[in-house]
């Protein structure tokens, strides 16, 4: 297509008569042309020159290509729609009675009105994989049987200090170690499999160190060791995506506990059977992380800063403090909010998508901020009111779970845009308040708890809202 030309109206083109012959000859396939472009080619025709353009004629062929110039944006693309339909200089000045192409294409440009039809809907790039997060919450509260099967074999007002202080420790580890494998993976499976095997094994040694103290040495430090060991495969498991099988390494657990009720299996198969578990699980993530090492290895990929997972393993750390602060007043209250963390998961892809889905939906800054505030609340309405009724029905007191609840999943959510520094802060805020009452047993009391969770919540939806009220970190 060239561009337009200057042509002035009523100049000497105009002034004669056009005197046209017929071609009579026949082409040897014969090509099918548009409606308009159609003559009666069997006589000599003398065509008289126009005082102006065919209104007639323009409507005409406006009402017919009207689903095609509708969207467009410029004059120019209808001209090229023209072009494409094969109408002549000759034709759009007989028929049509304009100078040139792009006069004709300016007049449908102005008769037709403008439809922008919506693109079709596109898949959600966050739907989540709702067998695999409710799998995932049950896998987060399926070790706690072990507990419940060892319950006679060990002290807890002797031996429960050790255990916290390496749990606390495992957690912290793992999640930052989750963090930096999954910045690993971006690079590739062996990569990954490397950061995992040095860091797991790293982290069980730490947070059995750690135990010694408060354990005192004897076999309170072997059960400690054990359950470094146990956190520490899982998490390579979990972010290797294999659930299912650390699943089955489980079974033992949820066998044996399932048979409590009815029969007594004594001290050996009480021990016996988290022993199996463990060594299962151990055996599963020895095999996986094989298969991850077995994989060919990347050139040239960059390592990433230490640095860059800390605050996760300061949230991971924070959170452990507040949730061993709620276990303390009400075990089954932290189970339930084990539990749930499976949902919280399930909940924070729902909550990406709905973004998307929003930005595509909204057309100002001001309705975006004001739709992601509504997606943001009915997402903590979403996960919080089913753990309502489960806390009245255990006898928990729901105040204090639904606000620790309500902070750690929006610290998971600012987590999941890379805002891992607010929230570790202000979790550690949090963690540090609660604790420093819990342990000088300083004003308020228990309610310290509740009230730094609640403030905690309220900070973090506040970040939540400033942060991801934006388009651009949805975009």
């Amino acid at each position: 297509m060239s561009g337009p030309i200057s042509l002035e109206p009523g100049g000497t083109e105009q002034d004669t008569l056009a005197l046209r012959l017929a071609d009579t000859r026949r082409p040897r396939r014969a090509r099918r042309r548009p409606r308009w472009a159609l003559d009666d080619d069997t006589t000599l025709t003398i065509r008289l020159p126009r005082q102006g353009p065919d209104e007639e004629a323009v409507s005409g062929l406006a009402a017919e290509l009207a689903d095609r110039v509708g969207p467009a944006v410029h004059p120019y693309e209808v001209a090229a729609l023209l072009e494409a339909e094969g109408l002549s200089a000759s034709v759009i000045k007989e028929r049509y009675g304009h100078p040139n192409l792009f006069s004709l294409a300016t007049a449908l440009y102005e008769r037709v009105p403008r439809t922008f039809p919506e693109p079709p809907t596109a898949a959600d790039p966050w739907r989540p994989d709702t067998v695999r997060c409710l799998l995932r919450g049950v896998l987060f509260a399926l070790p706690g049987l072990a507990y419940l099967l060892t319950a006679p074999l060990w002290n807890p007002g002797r031996h429960a200090p050790a255990l916290f202080v390496a749990g606390l420790v495992s957690w912290a580890w793992g999640q930052a170690l989750g963090h930096r494998a999954h910045l690993r993976l971006a690079t590739g499976r062996r990569e990954a499999g490397r950061t995992l095997l040095t860091g797991a094994s790293l982290g069980a040694t730490v947070a059995t160190a750690a135990a010694v103290l408060p354990a005192g040495g004897g076999p309170v430090t072997l059960v400690a060791a054990a359950q470094s060991a146990y956190l520490a495969a899982a998490g390579v498991l979990l972010v290797l995506a294999r659930e299912r099988l650390l699943l089955a390494a489980l079974s033992p657990l949820a066998a044996g506990s399932a048979v409590l009720p009815w029969w007594e299996p004594g001290p050996w198969l009480r021990a016996g059977l988290p022993s199996l578990a463990l060594l299962a699980t151990l055996a599963v993530t020895g095999r996986v992380l094989w298969a991850a090492l077995a994989v060919p290895a990347v050139s040239g990929a960059a390592r990433p800063r230490a640095l860059w997972s800390l605050p996760y393993g300061l949230f991971g750390l924070a959170a452990g403090v507040l949730v061993l602060l709620e276990a303390q007043r009400e075990p089954y209250a932290v189970i339930v909010l084990t539990v749930s963390m499976g949902p919280a998961e399930w909940l924070l892809y729902r909550y990406r998508g709905l973004s998307v889905a929003a930005l595509r939906a909204t057309a100002t800054p001001a309705a975006f901020l004001l739709r992601s505030a509504g997606i943001l609340g009915l997402c903590l309405l979403a996960y919080l009111l089913p753990l309502l009724p489960v806390a009245l029905l255990i006898g928990a007191d729901p105040t204090t779970l639904l606000l620790l609840a309500a902070a750690l999943w929006t610290a998971l959510l600012l987590q999941a845009f890379g805002a891992a520094w607010s929230s570790a802060v202000i979790c550690l805020a949090a963690a540090a308040g609660a604790a420093t009452v819990a342990v000088l047993r300083l004003p308020p009391g228990p309610a310290a708890l509740p009230l730094a969770c609640g403030a905690a919540a309220l900070c973090l939806s506040a970040c939540a809202l400033w942060l991801l009220g934006r388009p651009a970190p949805h975009a």
